[in-house]
């Protein structure tokens, strides 16, 4: 096994996108809860998010929501990002909050609706090229809830044409990640269900579109890591959402439900060159429903960031001998000892030496930052996806 010091260069190549949303208000179908604190603006939200970056030094870049963190100068929005330092990510579109996307967005029967589906989707490659941004990711709510409620068929043709519109809008370096999701809120038939259908999208869009894979997005017992293998063997995996799941989509902080999970998907990231391409997108989407905001990013990134560490202590040429000798449990056992290996006091001393904290979620709550803002943050309205 490979010692602590030998991966220290490859560890110190991690960076992880923060969503915006992360630092607002969220909760469940019955109640969003308020915190003290919240942010009420995207100026706020990126406040919040550089601490998660000057505590950690994995966050570097925060993903926008359109239109929730829409703003009349995105000059000004860059110049402030830059000076809490960090910048501007993945732009997100929003086609599911819009009583007009009752019935679908992209996918919907009526011409006039797809139409400013599309229209939403190029305003947000406006924004990426005024921040600078490369991705646009879409995630569709579009499906229907009852057999015959639509025509299945037409509503891919429908999608398709969408998606070459926007698709067309592109600037050079700009790109689309399509996410999908098997099930919610569309319970019968979603357009866009797996990793098979985004592929096929993509595929047919060109090579400026990749899939978004989001950990909670899955049928109980997917083989995630699998899904991983595949779309890096194809060079179409363009961004991560990272998050937990018990039942369906938990948005939970990644690595609370199922830590040896995510060590098998990011085996799978760094056994296919993902770690080091920047085509690669880590990046949060969670909720923090009853955690603190700020606490649970940095949680976040840090679970990311040590099971990436035992992910890289595997030794790779003692499994290689085991798998082709066919020594089953042997290649098992050469796994599982990097996995079960302890690396957070070699974290914490490798933090130590690179001016980090030791431990960035207690020097954070040491920082008096959060009772900062609840002092201050008085009045106005907190954002949320309610808001």
């Amino acid at each position: 096994m490979p010692q602590f010091s030998e991966i220290t260069d490859r560890l110190a190549g991690l960076q992880i996108e923060v969503p915006s949303w992360a630092y607002g208000n969220s909760g469940t179908r019955f109640k969003v809860f308020a915190q003290a604190g919240t942010p009420r603006t995207i100026q706020e939200k990126i406040a919040d998010a550089a601490q998660v970056h000057k505590a950690s030094g994995l966050a570097p870049a925060v993903a926008l929501h359109i239109p929730w963190d829409k703003v009349d100068d995105y000059d000004a929005l860059n110049a402030f990002a830059a000076d809490h330092g960090v910048r501007i990510g993945t732009v997100n579109s929003n086609t599911f909050q819009d009583e007009d996307f009752k019935l679908g967005s992209l996918c919907n029967s009526k011409a006039s609706v797809r139409a400013k589906a599309v229209k939403h989707n190029l305003e947000c490659i406006d924004v990426m090229t005024a921040t600078g941004s490369r991705d646009l990711k879409i995630w569709l709510a579009d499906g229907t809830n009852y057999p015959g409620q639509d025509d299945i068929r037409d509503r891919q043709e429908r999608l398709a044409e969408g998606l070459e519109e926007i698709y067309a809008g592109l600037g050079p370096d700009q790109r689309i990640v399509l996410e999908y999701k098997f099930f919610e809120p569309s319970f019968y038939s979603t357009d866009v269900p797996d990793w098979g259908t985004s592929l096929l999208h993509c595929l047919a869009l060109g090579p400026k579109a990749s899939v978004c894979l989001d950990t909670g997005h899955h049928a109980p017992g997917t083989n995630i890591e699998f899904i991983v293998a595949q779309l890096l063997r194809q060079n179409r995996l363009g961004s991560f959402d990272f998050n937990s799941r018990f039942y369906a989509d938990d948005d939970l902080i990644v690595g609370a439900a199922d830590p040896f999970q995510l060590f098998r998907i990011l085996y799978e990231v760094v056994r296919g060159g993902g770690l080091e391409n920047p085509d690669v997108v880590l990046m949060l989407d969670q909720c923090h429903n009853i955690e603190p905001h700020i606490q649970g990013q940095l949680r976040s990134v840090l679970n990311v960031q040590e099971m990436l560490a035992k992910v890289l202590l595997v030794d790779t040429e003692a499994l290689a001998q085991a798998q082709k000798a066919g020594d089953v449990l042997g290649a098992n056992g050469v796994f599982m000892d990097a996995f079960y290996t302890d690396v957070r006091a070699d974290l914490a001393d490798w933090r130590e030496s690179r001016g980090l904290p030791r431990d960035p979620i207690a020097t954070f709550i040491a920082s008096g930052y959060q009772a900062g803002i609840e002092a201050e943050r008085i009045g106005g309205q907190q954002s949320g996806w309610n808001s």
